[in-house]
């Protein structure tokens, strides 16, 4: 019952996705192809809240829901890891025509060949525990 809340917050996620049109294939190729600003826009307002969020959380010393505080870490500015691993982000996303949060939301719409696509998030993913240790941080 404790997660009743999370799974509220991801249905309404996924609906404001949906009807944003953030999950079509068609706005996505649109975006890598430079042709409309849409998801460009989609963008800029996920960035902008998710600023004031962060410097709220941090300013008011909220805590999750443990009721321990909520650190979150500054990040080195210019590392190199960060620009590889945006490159790879972005070419996996325009492969495919899908981030990661919307693969759920698609499989759950019916567009069942996105499991493929979930498959291979979750061997990335698999793969990356299997090398991180060899791998610079």
């Amino acid at each position: 019952m404790n997660y009743l809340k999370y799974i509220l917050v991801g249905f309404v996620f996924g609906i404001v996705l949906t009807k944003s049109e953030a999950v079509s294939w068609y706005r996505i190729y649109e975006m890598f192809q430079f042709q409309s600003f849409h998801m460009y826009g989609i963008i800029m307002v996920a960035i902008g809240v998710g600023t004031i969020g962060v410097q709220y959380m941090k300013r008011s010393g909220m805590k999750n829901i443990k009721g321990e505080p909520i650190v979150i870490a500054d990040k080195e500015p210019g590392s190199f890891r960060y620009w590889i691993g945006g490159i790879l982000f972005g070419l996996g996303w325009a492969m495919v025509g899908s981030c990661p949060g919307p693969i759920f939301i698609l499989i759950g719409a019916g567009f069942w060949p996105v499991v493929l696509i979930l498959l291979g998030a979750l061997f990335g993913t698999f793969l990356y525990g299997v090398l991180k240790d060899k791998l610079k941080h």
